[in-house]
Order: C-alpha cells, then structure tokens, then sequence
C-alpha cells in the first residue's frame, strides 16, 4: 500500500512542470501490451526497443539473457529505463510462463508467415510481442508457444527490419488503435501511485534522506 501522504510531501520537491509531465504520462501508461526480447545481441538494439516502450507508452518490458547478458545501454536508451519496468529472465520458458500467467497471449514477430499481418492485429487481447536475435530470429520455443505470428507487410527486395524498427512500427500502431477502443487499457489507481512514488525517488536526489526525515516528525 502506498503512503499517499508520503507521495505529496515527495511531489512538493518537484517543479510544477515535472509535476504535470508525471501526470500526463502516467496515464498514457498501459499494461494491455509489453514486450519481451529474447537474446538480443547488439546492445543497442534492447536499449533503442526499451526506449520505444518508453515513447509509446508500454510500461513493462520482457529481457531475456539466456545466451547473451549484458548491461542496458543507457546512452541509446536516453533514460528510459528509468521510466518503465525491466523484467529479467535467464531463459525463455521461464519469461513465456510468467507472461502467460500475466494473461498474456504470445505474439511472435517474424516475416515468415502469413498468419496476421499488422493492420489486422486485434488489440483487444493482452498481448506480449517477442523480438528475435539480429541474425537469428525467434527461437523454436517462442515459435512453438506463439498464439499469434504477426508480421510487418513489406514491399522492398530487404526480408527484414531491425528489431527496434520493427518493435516502433508495431507500437505506435497498436496503441495508437488501442487508445480508439472502449476497452480501460490504463493502469490501475494502485499502480499509477506506485509508478508516481518510483518515479519521484528516480527523480529526487537525496531523496532517502527526504523519506527518512518524513517519517522522523
């Protein structure tokens, strides 16, 4: 439960302006959709994919190390892990089971098959969107669990994109249809506290000893 009393006295250090940036941003915050990156290789490219969840609004985002694991890089993500939740995962099955048991269906991105191609995605099922390895792609076991395969329709000679180009395409379209609906993709009351209260102690310097003499009165 959080100290909603807590939560004031902590916004009070903030600029009226951060103040209404917090606000307006966490309630274009959704849960409905996230993400997950199954050993990607190119460190900028989970960083640059973390970074689009950030600008589209996507609060939770899905890493899997199984092979490769290495540190978020926080140039190209320009912050944005600061703004949404990382979850980290040492294998596949593992980050398949806890985004199944979220509710979520398993979407696999590739363009290898003709299942769903993007304007035809339904959005109104929670989904998880998994992005392959650069050279790779998914891995059997992504494939053999997917619910759905979507893919990006593409009209050059190229078979591919980029996983971060491929994630920023999918995003913004999905949520930009999501946000037409009358479904409540936003995050709960308790979990907008929750968000305001982290984002100010990632905000706030000293902002343990602010806590500390809050609750010293």
């Amino acid at each position: 439960m959080i100290d909603k009393a807590l939560l004031k006295h902590l916004e009070s250090y903030l600029t009226p302006k951060r103040l209404e940036r917090f606000n307006y941003v966490i309630n274009q915050r959704t849960k409905h959709f996230t993400v997950a990156t199954e050993d990607v290789y190119q460190l900028h490219n989970t960083s640059a994919v973390i970074r689009s969840c950030d600008v589209f609004g996507i609060q939770e985002v899905n890493i899997v190390e199984e092979v490769n694991s290495k540190r978020i890089d926080r140039e190209i993500a320009m912050g944005a892990q600061k703004w949404v939740d990382l979850n980290r995962y040492h294998s596949v099955k593992e980050c398949i089971a806890d985004v199944k048991r979220k509710g979520y269906q398993i979407v696999a991105t590739t363009p290898h098959t003709d299942d769903c191609e993007l304007h035809d995605f339904d959005v109104t099922k929670k989904s998880c969107f998994f992005f392959g390895r650069e050279t790779e792609g998914l891995s059997q076991e992504v494939l053999d669990q997917a619910d759905v395969f979507l893919k990006i329709p593409m009209s050059g000679f190229t078979e591919s994109l980029n996983i971060s180009v491929s994630a920023a395409i999918i995003l913004q379209h999905v949520t930009t249809k999501l946000k037409k609906t009358d479904i409540d993709w936003g995050l709960t009351e308790d979990e907008k506290l929750e968000k305001r209260l982290d984002w100010c102690t990632k905000t706030i310097k000293s902002h343990d000893k602010i806590i500390e003499r809050f609750y010293n009165k």
